[in-house]
């Protein structure tokens, strides 16, 4: 069954009408889970895609983001019962010391309309807090964002700590000073200075697939 209609109504930031699409697929039958997956995940995909080509930027990103939460508001009685595989749990917050999380909420917000289970810890947050929540839910990354240059080395610190307590668990970290070069001296096992980039980055520390969402008509 075509979800285009799903996503066309998230690629023009209706939140209305993403809603009367997704009780329509439910009323003609459609699985709730594959309304989740072909449409609203697709949707943001394709988000990726033109933010990616330059056609979509943060603020069309968020409107998108919207639009898509209120399908999931509507899909959400249905998947109670359904079993819904996660993409991955993420656990992510802005490095000790640190107050600022615009950037940091985005990325969250990018990841969750993805499909990842993401527990956000919010501003400030201690090394060992990113530890013991990652090991409390299993979390397979743990996302760091610092925004002013005096908390990277917070980020280093909690980039080791995580390295020497659980291996397995990958680390990512962003942030208006991070570099790529700078996160690859602190060991860290990915980089991105975006959102959207932040997703493909999880994608691939998971082992899921790599690259942006190529759109085409469904």
């Amino acid at each position: 069954m075509s979800m285009r209609n799903i996503i066309e109504k998230i690629l023009a930031f209706d939140d209305s009408g993403t809603i009367r699409e997704v009780q329509a697929k439910i009323n003609g039958g459609a699985d709730a889970r594959e309304i989740l997956t072909n449409g609203l995940i697709t949707a943001m995909n394709e988000v990726g895609w033109l933010y990616a080509q330059g056609t979509f930027f943060v603020p069309e990103m968020l409107m998108a983001a919207h639009a898509m939460k209120a399908g999931l508001s509507a899909l959400h009685p249905y998947l109670e019962n359904a079993e819904i595989r996660s993409q991955g749990c993420i656990v992510i917050g802005t490095v000790l010391g640190d107050q600022h999380d615009i950037g940091k909420n985005l990325v969250a917000l990018m990841l969750e309309c993805a499909g990842f289970r993401v527990i956000d810890l919010g501003r400030d947050v201690d090394p060992d807090r990113f530890i013991q929540t990652a090991r409390k839910n299993r979390a397979d990354v743990v996302a760091m964002s610092a925004l002013i240059s005096s908390t990277l080395r917070s980020m280093e610190a909690t980039v080791s700590r995580v390295k020497s307590q659980d291996k397995a668990i990958k680390t990512m970290v962003g942030g208006a000073p991070v570099t790529q070069a700078f996160a690859g001296r602190i060991g860290a096992d990915g980089y991105s200075p975006d959102a959207i980039g932040a997703v493909e980055v999880v994608r691939r520390l998971i082992g899921m697939r790599d690259g942006l969402f190529n759109p085409k008509k469904q």
